[in-house]
């Protein structure tokens, strides 16, 4: 069975920068026509601009998803640019810290919307439209929905609180949804990923000598992953090779989750 995701359309959000970028751009060069969406339209252009209007598979598209009207408009954008939908992405996230006591921090109220109910609106709208599809052409949809998630959702981080638990959210949403779409034929799948050298990290490590030592100590394959390699995996389960797999959270972090941090610090 084919990798391959030539000549099939994808969405995918949060593609200014980081994952979502990398994601959509492995996706572009693999031949599929790619719709990178994010609110941060400033970025997205200075990223995507000048290739976006010299490649005729990438469309770009810029708008707040939070939004139901923005949602609407994505899908018509790219069905008007590129006739149907076979993959999504939802690669848009968000992490801040949360101060657990403070009874005026709004974090849980921003990543529950940014990184948890965007991403289910997005699907549901999506998903409506896979299976139009499938009803014109009498077959299955046949469709795919990745969403990116993270190990904090497994693993206790005291100031994570609140994006830890909106990607524990998450996870279960993929496989409430994978359930749920299956009679229409749509896969959904989650890849929830350790440390990824994005700008954010990289930034991170400027800031904080330590954290490096701390990353790759915690970490089997001592090293920081590319995005690249979270891209490969993404792409795999929109592919018609993971035709048979649904409802899966597919960890990408270097063997991290498997270790006791307790464990390695007595080492």
């Amino acid at each position: 069975m084919s990798f391959s995701i030539s000549g099939k359309t994808a969405i995918v959000t949060g593609a200014a920068n980081g994952v979502g970028l990398a994601i959509a751009r492995h996706f572009a060069e693999g031949g599929a026509n790619v719709v990178f969406a994010d609110m941060d339209e400033k970025t997205l252009r200075h990223e995507m601009g000048e290739e976006a209007e010299k490649t005729p598979n990438i469309r770009l598209f810029a708008g707040d998803l939070r939004k139901k009207l923005t949602i609407t408009n994505l899908v018509s954008t790219t069905i008007d640019a590129f006739e149907r939908i076979d993959i999504l992405v939802n690669a848009s996230r968000q992490v801040l810290t949360t101060d657990a006591l403070d009874p005026d921090d709004t974090t849980m109220d921003e990543l529950w919307q940014q990184n948890t109910l965007t991403a289910m609106r997005v699907s549901q709208a999506v998903a409506r439209r896979m299976i139009k599809q499938a009803g014109k052409s009498n077959s299955a949809a046949n469709g795919s929905i990745v969403n990116i998630s993270s190990i904090a959702a497994r693993r206790t981080h005291a100031d994570l609180l609140a994006y830890s638990v909106s990607c524990a959210a998450l996870d279960q949403m993929t496989r409430s949804m994978a359930v749920s779409f299956a009679p229409h034929g749509i896969r959904v799948n989650a890849v929830a990923f350790g440390s990824v050298m994005s700008a954010s990290l990289k930034g991170s490590l400027k800031d904080h000598d330590d954290m490096r030592d701390a990353i790759l100590e915690n970490t089997p394959l001592h090293r920081i992953a590319s995005p690249g390699e979270v891209s490969d995996a993404v792409q795999y389960l929109a592919s018609d090779a993971a035709g048979f797999v649904t409802g899966q959270i597919v960890t990408v972090d270097g063997g991290r989750t498997l270790i006791d941090p307790a464990c390695v610090s007595a080492h």
